[in-house]
């Protein structure tokens, strides 16, 4: 049985007035499963090919902040539901780490999943 699920993309905004971006994470949360989860990979070469003077030591620890969050691990969206997180999580910022549009799909296995959209939208060939 598949069930519904919905993702976005984690994406590195190095200078946001320029709009340049890589795409380094997914977001996907599925309610009928009680699974939310966040995988991140950061391509230092290309963020340095956006901005030289990118802070590095920023972006990790705020692309760990999706992870931790989705964990429920320390922090104000510990005592949050699952989707009240995602919702958070997912909203619209101007920020150098922000999501893209909340997308949504079937699957019965989340986590696969989340690894399929991850070596899609993320990983370079």
């Amino acid at each position: 049985m598949r069930d519904v699920y919905e993702y976005a993309v984690i994406r590195v905004v190095p200078r946001v007035e320029r709009g340049e971006l890589i795409n380094a994470g997914v977001l996907l949360y599925c309610q009928p499963r009680d699974y939310l989860c966040a995988r991140v990979e950061l391509d230092e070469a290309r963020l340095h090919a956006l901005d030289a003077h990118a802070d590095l030591d920023g972006v990790r620890h705020a692309l760990d902040a999706y992870r931790r969050s989705c964990l429920g691990e320390e922090g104000p969206l510990t005592k949050e539901s699952l989707g009240s997180r995602f919702r958070w999580l997912t909203a619209p910022r101007s920020t150098i780490v922000q999501t893209g549009p909340v997308h949504a799909g079937l699957t019965a296995d989340p986590e696969a999943e989340l690894e399929h959209l991850v070596t899609r939208l993320v990983r370079t060939l």
